[in-house]
């Protein structure tokens, strides 16, 4: 099958993905760091309450870094979706106008029957603008063949 010539949604990339990567590194970095630091001391120092914070800081934003760019990427495929959706109901919608006499496979948008739109609409006896006159479209006043 060929590749279709839309352009590809937007998706995070290579950007969201270094900055994961580069959490990612810096919590594993700390996690060393205080893994070393408590085999090698049998009482906590500051170094180890320093590395503990800096594992738990640098987990924290790589999992939150991670979870951002899981929740674009859906969203940028939920967006792609919603945008060929409407592409397809407008696509639809021109060929059910253009093959009005014939039966199609097109689902026609639901509607009320005339009498009861008529009892909705305020003015029930509505004049198309191609029907009225020249003095009834400028309302009421007669301009002639003005032009600007």
């Amino acid at each position: 099958m060929a590749e279709s010539s839309r352009p590809q949604p937007y998706q995070p990339g290579a950007v969201s993905l270094f900055f994961v990567a580069k959490a990612g590194v810096f919590a594993a970095a700390f996690w060393i760091w205080l893994l070393v630091l408590v085999l090698r001391t049998d009482s906590a120092t500051g170094l180890q309450v320093l590395a503990a914070t800096g594992t738990i800081t640098t987990t924290l934003v790589a999992v939150l870094l991670g979870a951002r760019m899981a929740l674009q990427h859906n969203a940028a495929i939920r967006h792609a979706e919603v945008k060929k959706l409407l592409v397809d109901i407008s696509w639809n919608a021109f060929a059910a106008a253009g093959n009005a006499e014939t039966g199609g496979k097109v689902v026609p948008f639901p509607t009320a029957p005339d009498g009861e739109w008529a009892a909705q609409r305020p003015g029930a006896d509505r004049v198309s603008v191609l029907d009225r006159g020249v003095s009834e479209r400028n309302g009421g006043r007669d301009r002639g063949d003005r032009r600007r």
